[in-house]
């Protein structure tokens, strides 16, 4: 089977992100009254205040200044992908409005919404994109503080949003269960920005070193680093082999070293985030 190209795969991932939101706001938050943020948040209350236009169309004005901004200050594939992202996220909201919308307690909308709303604009951001809005504010203000989660920077916008939407449905529990759709999102987001990315680094110590360094680089395409020890009782001078390698890599990075050393010492750590040859590439535009 061919692989899609890296083009359509990042086409793919912006509409599917979008879908994905647009769900959740159309099915749990709208029909409740309740909001994950956003443009998408405020333009619902926009149509509340003054029935005129769809939700679809409203986020799409306000958008239109935002995502140029974004454009020249993080990129042209950000500007793109972002343009992409309104336009599709748009077109979602106003299509699934089609959908039948399921009677559940408010609680739950808050929660599902919150939950499902967030997983679809984490794949957005990892997408290099946005859908518009105060998504590309966050992006923004991401590339100026970047040691907070992009999460937690979204969250704080989307708590503005929130506090309105009470104020304009007139319920105090309206802010409440919004809230808890606001934090929802920003943890679902941080969830598949950060924790979606892991790789595993393994501190193998074995007396058949040369063999398995050569095998992991023959067998799972992955580079090897010797570090240089000692051994406490024996007192014997040794190497250890580091290895970086995917998640998905583990279990046949085990079954190798096993199968070369039966009395290997294996360590394995999470790795937050590996970069270089074979893994990610920084940017100062990344979002970690």
């Amino acid at each position: 089977m061919k692989k899609l190209p890296s083009t359509a795969l990042w086409v793919g991932n912006i509409v599917l992100g979008c879908a994905i939101y647009a769900l959740a706001f159309d099915l749990f938050l709208e029909p409740n009254g309740l909001t994950a943020g956003g443009i998408s948040g405020l333009a619902m209350i926009i149509i509340h205040l003054f029935p005129i236009g769809t939700v679809g169309i409203i986020t799409a004005v306000l958008n239109l200044p935002l995502f140029f901004v974004g454009g020249k200050k993080i990129g042209m594939k950000f500007f793109i992908g972002s343009l992409m992202g309104t336009i599709f996220l748009s077109v979602f909201l106003d299509l699934f409005t089609l959908i039948p919308v399921p009677q559940v307690e408010p609680l739950l909308a808050a929660l599902y919404g919150g939950i499902i709303g967030g997983f679809g604009l984490g794949i957005v951001f990892i997408s290099n994109a946005s859908t518009g809005g105060s998504d590309i504010v966050v992006r923004l203000l991401k590339s100026r503080y970047r040691n907070m989660p992009i999460g937690q920077i979204s969250f704080a916008f989307d708590l503005v949003i929130a506090a309105l939407t009470g104020i304009v449905f007139k319920d105090i529990s309206n802010v409440l269960y919004s809230l808890i759709a606001v934090f929802a999102t920003s943890q679902v987001i941080d969830a598949v920005v950060y924790h979606f990315d892991y790789s595993k680094v393994a501190l193998i110590i074995t007396k058949e070193h040369a063999t398995i360094a050569t095998a992991i680089c023959d067998n799972l395409d992955r580079g090897v680093t010797y570090l240089y020890g000692q051994g406490y009782y024996s007192q014997e001078d040794t190497k250890v082999i580091l290895a970086a390698v995917k998640r998905n890599q583990l279990a046949e990075l085990k079954e190798l070293v096993v199968s070369i050393d039966p009395n290997a010492f294996i360590i394995v750590q999470e790795a937050h985030q590996v970069l270089g040859d074979g893994f990610a590439k920084y940017s100062h535009n990344s979002l970690s």
